[in-house]
């Protein structure tokens, strides 16, 4: 691979009320890689092109699918024969997505297809002399390395969180493209029959989604079931709620909102744990979190030996002045 990509192909989400944060994310990075192009599956709407072009896209291309081929637009075969195609038609030598469940599957299938070396949930992706480096955490959190895959063509997922979205100065509207697509049998040997949204609880509440979020509050055992204090502190801060295995198990909060290895992956900027002892279990789902803040009442919590910032005490005092504090600074803040 070239020290500088021609082209960077990535792989946008298409709400009709414009890009989620990690695609912008996504954008800032690709804008400093190469040439941005974005993909499509499905018609973007014009909210959608214009944040395309405000974080730096110069092209938006389509996926056109035939008949029905198009409803299952999402499904990973078919979605990851789209990006394959696209990759073919712009030449691209650096494919890009935002590193959630299926865009690892997608990511991965149309590796496969181009021939590509593949790397998930990177923090980082830069550019050496030798070509492209994805850095990431592993072993559930203990080691940081860096990826470097050996062939012409790489394909990578970003986490949520990983960079700070910047808009272009000055944008430029887009130039939109078609691509028609013909899915291979293979693709469609598994059709979408029918789609069904069920609200998580942080629709139901207003918080951000607790993977895309850029701080978290979680609660566990030490809660004794009350996550009052957990919720309140999460609404003064603008962040999602969390929570261990243990605290989903009682049946204290619905799984949705676990962290961990057998639960959501999280990158937030700020992590606070309350009544959380630190399982490996827990720590493997949160530990690439930018700064760990843990309340607990007993010192020798495992929680503490990656906190950046501890507090022994009781989570039921703790988190009201905490969240008390910061409404107070916000209200000075106008």
């Amino acid at each position: 691979m070239t020290a500088s990509p021609r082209t960077v192909l990535v792989l946008l989400d298409t709400p009709a009320d414009g890009l989620r944060s990690p695609a912008r994310e996504l954008l800032t990075l690709a804008r400093s890689l190469g040439d941005v192009t974005a993909l499509a599956l499905e018609a973007p709407s014009e909210t959608t092109l214009a944040d395309a072009a405000s974080y730096g896209a110069g092209t938006v291309l389509v996926v056109d699918l035939p008949g029905d081929a198009s409803v299952g637009a999402r499904l990973a075969p078919v979605a990851a024969e789209a990006l394959a195609a696209a990759a073919d038609r712009t030449g691209a030598d650096l494919v890009l997505l935002t590193s959630s469940f299926v865009n690892r599957e997608i990511g991965a299938l149309a590796a496969r297809t181009l021939g590509a070396g593949f790397v998930y949930d990177t923090s980082g992706i830069s550019l050496t002399e030798s070509g492209v480096v994805g850095s990431k955490r592993v072993f559930a959190g203990t080691w940081d390395v860096e990826c470097a895959p050996t062939t012409p063509r790489a394909v990578l997922t970003l986490r949520s969180n990983s960079v700070v979205a910047q808009p272009v100065a000055e944008p430029v509207v887009p130039g939109v493209e078609h691509l028609a697509v013909e899915p291979t049998a293979a693709a469609t040997a598994a059709v979408l029959v029918s789609r069904t949204a069920h609200a998580t609880a942080a629709d139901q509440s207003g918080r951000p989604a607790l993977a895309e979020a850029s701080a978290v509050v979680a609660g566990g055992r030490g809660t004794l079931g009350d996550f009052g204090p957990v919720e309140d502190l999460a609404d003064a801060l603008g962040a999602a709620v969390g929570a261990t295995r243990d605290a989903v198990d009682e049946g204290w909060v619905e799984h949705d909102a676990q962290i961990g290895q057998t639960g959501v992956t999280i990158a937030p900027r700020v992590y606070v744990g309350a009544g959380i002892s630190g399982a490996p279990h827990h720590r493997g789902g949160m530990q690439a979190s930018g700064v760990v803040v843990a309340v607990n009442n007993d010192p020798d919590s495992p929680i503490f030996e990656i906190a950046d910032f501890g507090v022994v005490g009781d989570l039921a005092e703790v988190l009201p002045q905490a969240a008390a504090a910061i409404r107070a600074h916000k209200a000075t803040q106008g």
